[in-house]
């Protein structure tokens, strides 16, 4: 077991689960589907529960933890449990983590060394495969794409659809508001429908998944490191690192991983984009909406 992966505090169990995936016997490996499939709740029973539901021995449950590092059962359930505890945390825990710990530095140098390295390595860990395939839905003109966030990350939710919107037709932002039940009657097979939920998760957003996935929409979902549980109806999961000194999490991977989205959905439907720009820039003059440069105040 790497050293790193052993002492990192904000080293995941699906971290160390899928360390040495490749290297693990075959019903070892069915045993990681099990907890990942149904994370974290299938490792929270007892160890004859889960061999039971993997079809595998407790012998190897044993093994393939030890593998990744654990002394024990007991050792992969208390770091479970201290998962769930992290992901059901209100503002107030989550301040009292850290400022246990808290480096003498201004708040500038220690929240935002935080801030860039969630950000480094969020963009480490995404399959630049899968990012590809997400992209290539957002590019099929056959699609037709909505949006949702909740309470906090509507607003990254609202800065998406923005921009998706500038890029190509039949974007649509799910409301906050209870009229989003209106918008799903409108969705079909392979739309796709892009979700953003963080700790604590939404009950809303999770309603919204599993409707889309009844009406057989592919489903992106945008989240933290804990994985919200709309990734067990998702196509593509992408989990950012959002942990910083402070009551409130950092929504800042998110935003750069979207960012990322953007700029290469714009490039790879460029020809289309540079009409539809010239277009929507005619109704800004139209409009007024923006200032010339030196045009005065009252005209």
């Amino acid at each position: 077991m790497p050293k790193l992966l052993q002492e990192d505090p904000q080293v995941r169990v699906t971290d160390r689960l899928l360390a040495h995936r490749d290297k693990m016997t075959p019903s070892e490996r069915q045993l990681i589907s099990v907890l990942l499939d149904d994370y974290p709740m299938a490792g929270l029973g007892s160890i004859t529960e889960l061999a039971s539901a993997a079809s595998v021995s407790t012998t190897t449950v044993a093994r393939m933890l030890q593998k990744t590092g654990f002394g024990g059962y007991p050792q992969f359930q208390a770091a479970l449990r201290g998962e769930v505890k992290e992901m059901i945390s209100g503002p107030a825990a989550k301040r009292d983590v850290w400022q246990n710990d808290l480096p003498e530095e201004h708040i500038l140098n220690r929240y935002s060394q935080q801030a860039l390295a969630n950000q480094k390595r969020t963009i480490d860990e995404v399959d630049p495969a899968e990012f590809d395939s997400f992209c290539n839905l957002l590019c099929d003109p056959n699609r037709r794409i909505f949006i949702t966030g909740g309470r906090i990350t509507g607003a990254l939710a609202q800065y998406l659809y923005l921009h998706l919107q500038m890029i190509r037709p039949d974007v649509r932002m799910l409301p906050f508001a209870a009229s989003w039940t209106h918008d799903l009657l409108d969705v079909r097979k392979d739309d796709v429908l892009i979700a953003l939920d963080v700790r604590r998760y939404e009950n809303s957003t999770m309603l919204i998944g599993q409707l889309c996935q009844e009406r057989e929409a592919e489903i992106v979902l945008f989240t933290d490191q804990w994985r919200s549980p709309i990734h067990r109806l998702a196509k593509h999961t992408f989990a950012a690192r959002i942990a910083v000194p402070s009551a409130w999490d950092s929504m800042a991977s998110i935003l750069v991983l979207m960012e990322c989205v953007i700029a290469e959905v714009q490039e790879r439907l460029w020809d289309s984009v540079k009409d539809r720009t010239a277009e929507l820039e005619q109704a800004f003059d139209r409009t007024k909406l923006f200032r010339k440069f030196g045009q005065s105040s009252g005209s």
